[in-house]
């Protein structure tokens, strides 16, 4: 399948605004969360003259936030996947499955693994980066990166039966940030349900448990992994065929090692023409608009920002999706732009695994059921806020 319809015979692309008949296409790659605001947008008002074109490796898309949650057994499946066809049915834009490997930003088209070429006249850009894992290839059928996140979602419940099969089951989780102690933790739980033989590690860097968080919030982190008998290594950890070998010269055997190391960009990237910052990641400016080409926005883990520090997580990606669509819009109309100032604080809640969460806001935390029930009420709020707007493109809903 190739989608070229706005390609000229010089093979540049033909701009749909004054072609006076094709529609300008507008091409999103990626179904990161920064793109759910952009559906969301074209729900309420869908923009005249624009052909919306979204290409996503899976119709579904796990929400971030409930991942964990859903590890430890306090979500089932479909409640914590976001499925993107109805969203793009009512936003008026067609659903493309398939994953980028190929970004030409000088003819405005981009290669899918499949085959496909579907050629843009603006490209948005929030695929998410990939996990580092370069230091643990070694480790084969054992390894297991968070990123992507649908393909980690499909293989966790096989982890969880070769476990309950086992006579001693050993999962090592590579990373201390928010994310690495939140999957150690709800692993912990989950491990408990399918055997009384099972073990988890955290591999921490330099940088050590949740850093740029406050000493209050990585004092509670480091109780509740005490708590839950989950030990704590430090150091750099590389793969083995057996496990995972730390600086020190030690080993820790492990029957499946999670990934959760951080983004690196897309090996892609590097072709794409596209402006990069130091990292590889897509340069940006305040407006999440491309440094070197105009027509190319970016937003989530894909983008670098090149006038200020934002960290890489999904409560940014989401917070910049309405910010992402008022600027596309402006855009096609040729209007000024917004900028995305990220809150000088970023309210975290990070769950224990054992339906408690930590509240980490600036030097601000608490602790407790009440903070699990405020996380599941948020997200489950924003999941259901998705669902609605969904069905109500469904007759009879």
């Amino acid at each position: 399948m190739t989608l070229t319809d706005n390609i000229g015979e010089d093979g540049a692309i033909a701009d749909g605004s004054n072609s006076g008949s094709a529609p300008v296409r507008l091409l999103l790659a990626g179904g990161g969360h920064a793109h759910l605001g952009v559906l969301v947008d074209w729900i309420s008002q869908q923009p005249q003259g624009v052909e919306t074109i979204m290409v996503t490796p899976s119709p579904f898309s796990a929400y971030s936030g409930m991942i964990p949650g859903w590890m430890a057994g306090f979500y089932n499946g479909s409640e914590q996947m976001i499925d993107l066809r109805p969203l793009a049915l009512r936003a008026g834009a067609q659903l493309v499955i398939g994953s980028v490997c190929k970004i030409d930003v000088v003819h405005r088209q981009i290669c899918l693994s499949d085959g496909q070429t579907i050629a843009f006249d603006w490209l948005s850009l929030a695929t998410g980066g990939e996990a580092d894992t370069s230091s643990l290839a070694l480790l084969g059928q054992r390894l297991l990166p968070v990123r992507p996140s649908h393909e980690f979602v499909a293989a966790w419940p096989q982890v969880l039966a070769k476990a309950a099969l086992a006579q001693q089951y050993h999962i090592v989780i590579v990373g201390g940030g928010a994310a690495g102690t939140e999957l150690a933790l709800a692993a912990n739980q989950a491990l408990r349900k399918v055997t009384v033989h099972g073990t988890v590690t955290i591999v921490s860097d330099e940088a050590g448990l949740v850093p740029g968080h406050s000493q209050a919030v990585q004092g509670k982190v480091r109780a509740s992994l005490a708590a839950a008998r989950i030990s704590v290594r430090n150091g750099h950890g590389v793969g083995t065929p057996d496990g995972i070998l730390l600086e020190d010269g030690s080993t820790i055997s492990a029957d499946c090692v999670i990934a959760a190391t951080g983004s690196k960009a897309p090996y892609w990237l590097r072709t794409s023409g596209l402006k990069l910052d130091g990292q590889g990641f897509i340069a940006i400016g305040s407006d999440l608009r491309s440094v070197s080409h105009e027509r190319v926005f970016a937003a989530g883990d894909i983008a670098g920002r090149t006038d200020r520090q934002v960290a890489r997580s999904g409560v940014h990606a989401v917070k910049a999706g309405p910010v992402l669509a008022a600027n596309l819009r402006a855009a096609l109309r040729g209007d000024h732009l917004q900028s995305y100032i990220p809150r000088r604080r970023t309210l975290y809640l990070l769950s224990t695994g054992d339906r408690r969460a930590i509240l980490s806001w600036g030097p601000i935390t608490m602790s407790g059921r009440a903070m699990w029930w405020l996380k599941n009420w948020i997200d489950r709020r924003f999941i259901n806020r998705l669902a609605r707007l969904g069905r109500r493109g469904v007759r009879g809903a």
